[in-house]
């Protein structure tokens, strides 16, 4: 696991020649995080690479940047190749030797066998870049779904940047801090920037499954794969449920080759405790498992992981989170470098944290509920899928147009005003943080006189939700989740979390042959009328206790609602009633005051919006309002407190 880096750039900087090698350095400097064991650089005509590393697999070996043993390729690799030991042999029976035994390397002879086309033969998470000297090309590619970050840009003077963080980009010195209002308008409507939008305009991030070539000054992105959601001819249920059995097994088995010690993330719910499961019957030593809870009992989920403990006889660790965790927030906002409203963000700092005290990698269950129709909301939107019946002029002229004129906090307007959409547009508005019935409530003048030169924030989901052709509606929810919430805000949170602790987390239910097996399934297999994850529970069914597969699906929260009334509440005052705050311009005050109010007299839980204007103030001061963003803030550190202490 690593962080990479580099830039090409082959005319002169405005201003003072640029110190390539410095600004390399600071590139690498600023993620040391992702990799604390090794840096490494290579600086050659226009083009500079850089690269920290974590050191997983060939310890001695794996250096990088790599190259080629004719130094035609240059390669910078962030992730792990599961199937890097089959790809070496069939790339020797084809003639090539090798000098390491790294995954890294096997990416580099498989590019000089099949160029562009070597993605279709790697089989993990990843993110790398490759420089070809010969043809002044770079290649880039990121991972199927989305677990290993890139973001790029090119300059005004044409320098094309690229790097695994944000702040890897912003010390370059051709690269501005201007928001994108479009990129904000997202961000308050969903928690999260959907790739491939990022906060400041001109940057982007590279989606989940395409590969870049930058060639002649010209950038060009072609799609590799994609979730299939082309049902072919239906099977027997049973034989589905054995064939998923059998791939959940070879999933985790994969992610289990590491030179380092290696543990599991143990939630208590139906995905983490499959995976410890699986990790069980495939070692030798007691896994490893890391859990954390609350002292509210309505949040914490421990008596469910120690059941699975004690079933698998893991080597268990847990921990409580107490409230003075508010005390790393300016330093988890560094860390995602653009603003990111998700609280469980919280207890996934802390986890990892856990973790790497014992640790260098952990598999968690992420993935799961996307795949396979795990979270609530797809049960809430099929009990409501009745209303799109109505006539339209039902909905549109009478419902959404009485929800519009009622009072800010009426009961019922907020429903009303959903079941009167459309029903992607029901949806979308059922994810929202900010939805457009409120959004102009929040937005002011000038903010919304911006907008209207960006792309409107659900745009981009009313198209994914369109690609898919099956007829199902859970398919249609599926696919747009994993091509928005899935990267954009579960796989970067657990990156930037575990990275931020120097932990590698694997993500075994996300591995791209058993999306492409699940994908293909009938929708009734997911969902089985209210029941999600019918055919997941079926598999697994006899390996994880039936307490575990029958308990009510709870989300991995934190009671930020309190904490916002408690320990932060000064904070937050202080925060969101700073002329600084007021004088950025985006929102309206009386608005933001009114929120304030409802929220501390209990009238109305805002918690989720105030938490999102919060973030994002913070945000602000911290990339905005410095100069240059060089180091990690100096913040106090939580108290974890062990249980039984």
């Amino acid at each position: 696991m690593c962080g990479i880096a580099g830039f090409i750039q082959d005319k002169p900087s405005v201003g003072d020649q640029l110190d390539r090698a410095a600004v390399l350095t600071r590139m690498c400097t600023i993620m040391s995080h992702r990799g604390p064991d090794d840096q490494g650089t290579m600086i050659d005509d226009i083009v500079a690479l850089g690269m920290r590393r974590l050191s997983i697999i060939d310890l001695a070996g794996g250096h990088q940047p790599m190259t080629s043993s004719r130094e035609r390729f240059t390669i910078v690799f962030n992730g792990e190749i599961y199937n890097y030991r089959e790809l070496r042999a069939q790339l020797k029976q084809r003639g090539i030797n090798f000098k390491t035994n790294s995954d890294t390397e096997s990416i580099l002879r498989c590019y000089e066998e099949f160029g562009d086309d070597c993605v279709d033969h790697l089989r993990g998470m990843f993110a790398f870049a490759i420089w070809d000297a010969q043809n002044r090309k770079l290649f880039i590619a990121r991972d199927r779904v989305g677990e290993k970050p890139l973001y790029y840009t090119v300059t005004n003077n044409g320098t094309f940047v690229f790097g695994s963080e944000l702040k890897c980009l912003l010390q370059h010195s051709e690269v501005d801090r201007v928001i994108d209002p479009g990129a904000l308008d997202s961000y308050l409507t969903f928690g999260y920037l959907p790739d491939p939008l990022c906060i400041f305009t001109n940057i982007k991030k590279l989606p989940p499954g395409p590969r870049l070539t930058f060639i002649n000054g010209k950038t060009r992105i072609e799609q590799y794969w994609d979730f299939p959601y082309d049902h072919t001819a239906a099977r027997n249920e049973e034989d589905y449920v054995n064939e998923l059995r059998e791939r959940l097994v070879e999933s985790v088995r994969m992610r289990l080759v590491a030179d380092v010690p290696l543990g599991a993330f143990l939630s208590g719910g139906v995905d983490s405790s499959t995976i410890v499961a699986l990790m069980a019957r495939e070692v030798s030593e007691p896994v490893k498992t890391f859990s954390i809870g609350f002292a509210e009992d309505s949040y914490d989920e421990l008596k469910y992981a120690r059941l699975i403990a004690k079933r698998f006889g893991t080597d268990h660790h847990e921990l409580i989170v107490t409230p003075d965790v508010c005390n790393v927030i300016d330093k988890l906002i560094w860390h995602f470098d653009e603003p990111f409203a998700d609280q469980s963000a919280i207890p996934t700092y802390c986890v990892s944290q856990l973790a790497r005290e014992h640790v260098t990698v952990a598999l968690s269950g992420d993935g799961g509920d996307e795949l396979f129709a795990g979270y609530t909301r797809y049960a809430v939107d099929l009990k409501r899928q009745g209303f799109a019946r109505l006539p339209r002029f039902v909905r549109e002229n009478l419902m959404k147009s009485l929800s519009e004129r009622m009072p800010h906090g009426a009961r019922g307007r907020n429903y009303l005003y959903n079941v009167a959409l459309d029903p992607v547009d029901r949806y979308i508005d059922n994810i929202s943080i900010f939805t457009n019935l409120n959004r102009g409530s929040l937005y002011s003048e000038d903010f919304l006189e911006s907008l209207k030169q960006s792309v409107p924030a659900g745009d981009m989901y009313r198209e994914y939700a369109s690609r898919v052709t099956t007829g199902e509606a859970i398919d249609r929810l599926l696919y747009l989740d994993s091509k928005t919430y899935l990267p954009g805000d579960i796989l970067t949170k657990i990156d930037r979390m575990s990275m931020a602790v120097s932990l590698e987390a694997r993500v075994p239910l996300l591995d791209h042959e058993l999306i492409e097996f699940v994908t293909r399934m009938p929708a009734s297999l997911k969902m089985r009328g209210f029941e999600s994850k019918y055919i997941f529970k079926r598999a697994i069914k006899g390996i994880v206790p039936d307490e575990i597969l029958t308990r009510p699906k709870q989300g991995f929260g934190v009671p930020i609602g309190t904490w916002l009334n408690d320990q932060l509440r000064e904070r937050m005052h202080e925060t969101l009633c700073d002329p600084v705050t007021r004088r950025r311009g985006y929102f309206r005050s009386d608005y933001v005051d009114v929120l304030l109010d409802e929220h501390e007299r209990g009238r109305r839980d805002h918690s989720q919006a105030l938490w999102t204007i919060l973030v994002f103030e913070l945000w602000c001061r911290a990339f905005l309002d410095d100069e240059v963003t060089r180091v990690l803030p100096n913040t106090q550190e939580p108290t974890l407190v062990p249980v039984g202490a």
